[in-house]
């Protein structure tokens, strides 16, 4: 079944350049504007959408927002797409609820791979109803996380991140494992994609304990501390 791709971009060259990238890959739909991205899904919904934070009228991030406030497309994809690639930016574009980041220009063949790789189901998902490990709390079944009693909101990749270290508590994750259990794909050259992720989640497990939950090996990977 052919994935269904939304592409919210303003610059009409750019639009076609994603159309051109996604032929016959993907049914890609693009639109000028967020607005009339949601009244389209309204009607029908797409798979993963790709979006632009400078946007005529709502922006990225407001679009983002109303995204993941919405019970029918808060499990959609979201792989935000803009020229603003100041670190800052993109947290604040993961704490909204992106799923990825990739900052323009970035090459088509990599948009594919993170497109192919965020719609790729995970076949490794845990059956244990609930996991707890110190302060944490994780409910597979209603996909909730709790530190010390608080819910903690997170998106999909930082929950399947969470997921994975506290699995692995007190053990060293290699970046590589987590890219691929995690994203799906191979570690190819240099990317900050973990790492916003890994930083957007310590931020959100602080906003309920002072504790550090996650340590970084340099060089290796992360470590999720029980203790």
């Amino acid at each position: 079944m052919e994935h269904k791709v939304f592409v919210v971009e303003d610059d009409e060259s750019i639009r076609g350049l994603y159309e051109i990238a996604f032929q016959d890959k993907f049914n890609c739909t693009s639109f000028e504007c967020a607005e009339d991205m949601f009244k389209v899904l309204e009607k029908e919904l797409c798979d993963i959408i790709i979006l632009d934070l400078m946007l005529p009228g709502m922006d990225g991030l407001e679009a983002l927002a109303k995204l993941k406030q919405n019970s029918h497309t808060r499990e959609i994809p979201v792989i935000i797409a803009s020229a603003k690639g100041d670190e800052s930016i993109k947290v604040r574009g993961l704490d909204a609820g992106a799923d990825d980041y990739l900052a323009k220009p970035f090459g088509m063949l990599e948009l594919i791979a993170r497109v192919k790789a965020n719609l790729r189901k995970k076949s490794n998902k845990s059956t244990d109803d609930v996991i707890e490990c110190g302060d944490v709390r994780i409910n597979n079944a209603e996909h909730t996380v709790y530190v010390k009693g608080e819910p903690v909101t997170l998106t999909l990749k930082e929950y399947n991140l969470l997921l994975l270290l506290v699995k692995k508590a007190d053990c060293v994750v290699k970046r590589e494992t987590i890219l691929s259990d995690v994203w799906d794909y191979e570690f190819v050259g240099e990317t900050r994609t973990l790492d916003m992720h890994i930083k957007s989640l310590r931020s959100k497990l602080a906003e309920h304990s002072d504790k550090q939950y996650i340590s970084t090996i340099r060089g290796v990977g992360y470590r999720f501390l029980s203790k």
